[in-house]
């Protein structure tokens, strides 16, 4: 009998990690590529790093995140800073091709 489907094998890695942890310290990072995976309640208090495309980022799974996807929490792009306009002063140097 599988609680979570195919994904049990995480749930199971992550409320292991928690039982090997010594009483407050933070458990073990399980490293994943589930970003669709919901996260559930055994998942609570656990240390995920969630590939991006690029790297692991890390996440910690607090409470008020059950019900989301692990992808929520790990960006897979840059957010945009915008900021002023090229080099020059007039309007034709606003534009400039790389």
């Amino acid at each position: 009998f599988s609680r979570y489907g195919v994904r049990d094998k995480l749930v199971t890695k992550l409320i292991n990690a928690k039982k090997k942890a010594a009483p407050g310290t933070k458990p073990e990072i399980i490293k994943t590529h589930l970003r669709n995976m919901i996260i559930v309640p055994p998942m609570v208090s656990s240390l995920v790093g969630v590939y991006n495309g690029k790297g692991y980022i890390l996440v910690e799974i607090k409470p008020d995140m059950v019900g989301h996807y692990l992808g929520e929490f790990a960006l897979t792009y840059q957010p945009v800073k915008h900021g002023r306009p090229g080099a020059g002063t007039g309007p034709v140097s606003r534009f400039l091709p790389s």
